[in-house]
């Protein structure tokens, strides 16, 4: 597993990470020994990155890390997230006081003394612009409660409006081959800045998993069911803002483009290892399995400038026109 540095303070991390949203268990059905198994084939694989939120299972994925953590005795950098918890919820939470007391539940359990990485959630644009958000993470780092801070932004205007701020460690964004548009509005900024990128949803939702028809159905409480148009929250968060039926042409014919030796998943974590701006890639995972083709990516080689120029010319072309939602 290949290491990369997180920042500017010397601290390197694995380039590909894990999520953990799915070990929140409130939209997959992953019981306390999965998870287990999951979180062990990750260290076991090199994988020392780990990004979960205080709303993911309503702190149950944080709970599952720290007592994995405290029981393997493994070193793991942990970034979690706040501001989207139901208690006491929108707009309440967007104070000092409950930032704070936020946070300090996600430490106790994560059994941590001090939070690696605090990211703002996918806050509300006017709340970042105003800035005084910013300060009481400041605060929190000069308290010793957190390490670093950084953000989860859905748009990149509200990634620049992040990286304008001084103390900044790592923006969390959505990037994958159907998302495109942080190469030329954020890259060449935040490595000159020396901030860490976590890229989410690196496989679109599983669209570039390359395993869906358009027959393919989800369970009521998987978010590709209930948000797939944006009905719940961001609709960039699902099928990276595509339409399914779209999504499911389009990676049929993104299948036409690439290597049939290589899967289309690990191709599309590979792409986006190739950028140099990225610092780490937080795909999910519920079975080993999935785990082991992650890592994997880690270890195969960089793609052809060839195969990436038809990529971009892919997505300017075909993709870009069918993206919903602020982008």
């Amino acid at each position: 597993m290949q290491q990369r540095g997180f920042g500017s303070d010397g601290t390197k991390v694995s380039e590909v990470g894990l999520g953990t949203w799915q070990l929140g268990g409130s939209w997959s059905e992953v019981d306390d020994a999965s998870a287990a198994r999951v979180l062990e084939t990750a260290v076991a694989r090199g994988i020392d990155f780990f990004d979960t939120a205080d709303v993911y299972g309503d702190g149950r994925s944080e709970t599952r890390i720290g007592g994995f953590l405290r029981a393997h005795g493994a070193r793991v950098f942990v970034a979690t997230k706040l501001g989207r918890s139901g208690n006491p919820g929108w707009p309440a939470n967007f104070s000092r006081e409950v930032f704070f007391a936020h946070a300090e539940a996600s430490r106790r359990r994560l059994r941590v003394d001090a939070l690696d990485l605090i990211q703002m959630h996918c806050l509300p644009a006017d709340l970042l612009r105003a800035g005084e958000c910013f300060d009481w993470l400041r605060a929190m780092q000069s308290e010793g409660l957190v390490r670093r801070w950084g953000a989860s932004v859905e748009t990149m205007d509200e990634a620049l409006t992040c990286l304008a701020q001084p103390g900044l460690a790592a923006l969390q964004i959505i990037f994958n081959v159907y998302r495109q548009k942080p190469i030329d509005v954020l890259f060449e900024e935040a490595r000159a800045k020396n901030v860490a990128l976590i890229v989410r949803l690196p496989l679109a939702s599983g669209l570039l998993s390359g395993k869906f028809t358009t027959r393919t159905t989800f369970a009521p409480d998987d978010h590709r069911n209930f948000n797939r148009d944006g009905q719940s929250f961001n609709v960039g968060e699902t099928f990276a803002g595509i339409p399914f039926d779209k999504g499911v042409e389009l990676t049929e014919e993104l299948k036409t483009l690439v290597p049939a030796d290589i899967p289309l998943s690990r191709l599309a974590l590979r792409w986006i290892l190739d950028h140099e701006a990225v610092t780490v890639v937080i795909p999910g995972a519920t079975r080993p399995a999935q785990v082991d083709a992650n890592a994997d990516a880690s270890e195969t080689p960089t793609l052809s400038a060839e195969l990436h120029a038809k990529l971009r010319t892919f997505y300017r072309e075909r993709v870009a026109p069918h993206i919903r939602g602020p982008y």
